[in-house]
């Protein structure tokens, strides 16, 4: 019998409703996928049994019996396979390998670059992704793919289309490591809706409908999540919003414009206001403040605040229920935590206050890195998005 592709599009869609049941809800039995997804169990059967053969689903002996036979119960194998995910900062990255379930085997923090130069920077991500696929553990699949997060506007297909931070214009980067590692499944985009992706699936995210992350960093860049999806924009380059100007006559920023919102809330506002003083990084400033040296504390706390004002801008046009703070910057909350959350209140319309949430990322800086490895591991499982 010819399948025609509605038949196939309908098992596909079948089979990663299944899939994500045994995913989220493991140990489970058949007939529980089939109660909790609505499918017939005889297809249920048939599902598991391909998932099985896959080697996806692991069966591991039976479970509690309700009357009748002990049910052979299910897991995802989080072993079946293996990826990559890498965040590419300024100056630096930082590589992981995990499994399929988002468990990280092996980390590679801050690697050094020596030069943004497009060339020197993508051979210094291929040797490093070499190195983890050397050390990946043995799998049915191996290591399936790479996701990187990227800084600055990625279109769809993953070309960096300008990065000032970087300097970078038009730097075809999927490109560049697809041809390197034939075969695998490579992701790139902007790193904070890479980041939205590693706090929906793995941090504090859990599952919202409607959230957004500051990528609060080198510099800042957002990540947005309406009704359960991915938000990117008319043509891919949404997350923008550290160029949003909150200064009509501020400082030039490298994008080309003036009174960038990073300019005042990222680790740019410790470089400029540390010109004449004894500290320069984020790190510096955090042992100054420490000794309560008072213009660290007033830095700090100026940070806050500006970070307090992008943020009131963004829940009153966006109304998210949860907005999640990541990257370095987190790594500040003791300081920055009481004047942002207290300009936000100030600043952010009251009906848009109601059930609103803002937590510092536990992810800290593993956001981006699980977010772009999960975007591989959405692509190799095929799961449509599909509530169960």
């Amino acid at each position: 019998m010819k399948v025609t592709g509605d038949q196939a599009l309908v098992k596909k869609i079948n089979t990663s409703i299944a899939l994500e049941a045994i995913q989220l809800h493991a140990p489970i039995s058949r007939a529980q996928v089939a109660s909790m997804t609505g499918l017939n169990k005889a297809t249920v059967s048939n599902l598991v049994n391909e998932l099985l053969e896959q080697q996806l689903v692991l069966e591991i002996g039976p479970g509690q019996s309700s009357g009748g036979r002990k049910p052979l119960m299910l897991l995802f194998n989080r072993h079946a396979g293996y990826t990559i995910g890498i965040e590419l900062g300024i100056g630096s990255f930082t590589a992981i390998l995990c499994d399929l379930s988002g468990q990280i085997v092996l980390e590679e923090a801050n690697i050094p670059i020596r030069s943004n130069e497009s060339e020197h920077v993508i051979d210094s991500l291929c040797d490093t992704i070499t190195a983890l696929r050397s050390q990946a553990p043995s799998a049915p699949y191996g290591t399936i793919g790479i996701g990187i997060g990227a800084p600055g506007m990625v279109d769809e297909e993953g070309n960096v289309l300008f990065a000032p931070n970087l300097g970078w214009r038009n730097v075809a980067l999927k490109r560049a490591i697809e041809e390197r590692f034939p075969g695998a499944i490579v992701t790139v985009d902007n790193e904070a809706r890479a980041g939205a992706i590693g706090e929906w699936e793995y941090g504090a995210g859990e599952k919202a409908q409607h959230l957004v992350y500051i990528s609060a960093g080198a510099g800042i860049g957002t990540g947005t999540i309406i009704g359960g999806e991915l938000f990117k924009g008319a043509y891919g380059y949404s997350g923008e919003m550290g160029h949003m100007t909150i200064e009509a006559n501020g400082r030039k920023c490298s994008c080309g414009n003036r009174g960038c919102w990073e300019l005042y809330a990222s680790e740019k506002a410790i470089a400029e206001a540390g010109k004449n003083v004894s500290y320069h990084s984020l790190e510096e400033i955090m042992q100054a403040a420490e000794q309560d040296e008072p213009n660290a504390l007033h830095t700090l706390h100026q940070i806050g605040e500006y970070l307090g004002v992008g943020i009131a801008n963004i829940i009153n046009t966006f109304n998210p229920e949860l907005v999640i703070i990541g990257n370095k910057l987190t790594q500040a909350e003791r300081w920055i935590r009481k004047p942002l959350l207290r300009t936000v209140q100030q600043r952010t319309l009251q009906s848009h206050q109601h059930g609103l949430q803002i937590h510092f990322s536990s992810l800290q800086q593993r956001s981006t890195v699980l977010g772009a490895a999960n975007q591989v591991i959405q692509l190799f499982v095929g799961r449509t998005k599909v509530s169960v």
